[in-house]
């Protein structure tokens, strides 16, 4: 994290704040209060405070990322020189608004999806933010979701292409089982007879792609039917306004928009000098 943060302050600060540099006294000291501006669940107070720390401020007091907070709270308190107050104030801000924006959609989905089905999982994609996912992918945990695979280093996931490629449902699952002993092996169908034949071939996971409910429940349905321990993923399509159509039997529901299309959350920053 900390080289990350490195990073992009530098990409903010470039040569210097110039701005900050003409107006404000380098001596001067500040104190600064990150203050939330609507409901949310928290994510990126760790980063945030980090943010600081690296340009010699001090935390105070911070909340706890993964706690609810509501309109008017104070969620991070940070003393320091006004000119580095100053200089991270953006940076924090964008990394709590956006992964504040992640993890309460987060968390709404979950409480949603498991009002119906307890034990379903919420995930996210690798639809993420070029150099941000690692964020991204905490923030999803932090509203309770799953993180899914970090990257292409993490998991064997065959999609569309990889069967294209490969010749077919069957041969992309042997070619994967005989590559790999470790790691459970999921794969992407998109018509109910490769769904069939994946659970033939040992597929671990199967990834419903793109498929209505009511056709989604039938077939997972069958598919238990043969094999009760198969897990079942279903992405595609899936929205906040149709998601709970999915949770009664799906195990995993996987949706790009976590990380792709999400509001952040709105925050402010006060800073007045001591």
């Amino acid at each position: 994290m900390k080289s990350k943060i490195h990073e992009f302050l530098r990409e903010d600060i470039g040569s210097g704040d110039i701005t900050t540099e003409l107006v404000i006294p380098s001596a001067m000291e500040a104190k600064g209060k990150i203050i939330c501006k609507e409901d949310c669940i928290l994510a990126g107070l760790a980063e945030a405070s980090e943010i600081f720390k690296e340009l010699g401020a001090r935390v105070v007091k911070s909340k706890k990322d993964g706690t609810q907070a509501e309109k008017g709270d104070v969620v991070l308190e940070v003393k320091g020189r006004a000119r580095a107050l100053l200089a991270g104030e953006r940076l924090a801000l964008n990394m709590v608004m956006r992964m504040s924006g992640i993890a309460t959609l987060t968390d709404a989905l979950v409480r949603k999806c498991r009002k119906i089905n307890p034990k379903v999982r919420v995930a996210a994609t690798r639809k993420t933010t070029p150099g941000f996912r690692e964020f991204e992918k905490r923030a999803i945990m932090l509203g309770g979701g799953d993180p899914h695979r970090m990257g292409l280093y993490d998991a064997v996931l065959i999609k569309n292409n990889h069967i294209a490629i490969a010749g077919g449902v069957a041969e992309a699952l042997v070619r994967a089982r005989r590559g790999s002993f470790t790691k459970k092996i999921e794969i992407e169908v998109d018509t109910e007879k490769d769904a069939h034949t994946a659970l033939a071939n040992g597929a671990d996971i199967i990834m419903l792609d793109n498929f209505e409910p009511m056709d989604a429940r039938k077939l997972i349905g069958e598919l238990k039917a043969k094999r009760p321990g198969v897990l079942i993923e279903v992405s595609g399509g899936i929205k906040p306004d149709n998601i709970d159509k999915y949770a009664s039997a799906a195990d995993i529901i996987s949706l790009g928009c976590l990380t792709n299309s999400v509001r952040s959350v709105d925050f402010s920053m006060k800073i007045e000098k001591v």
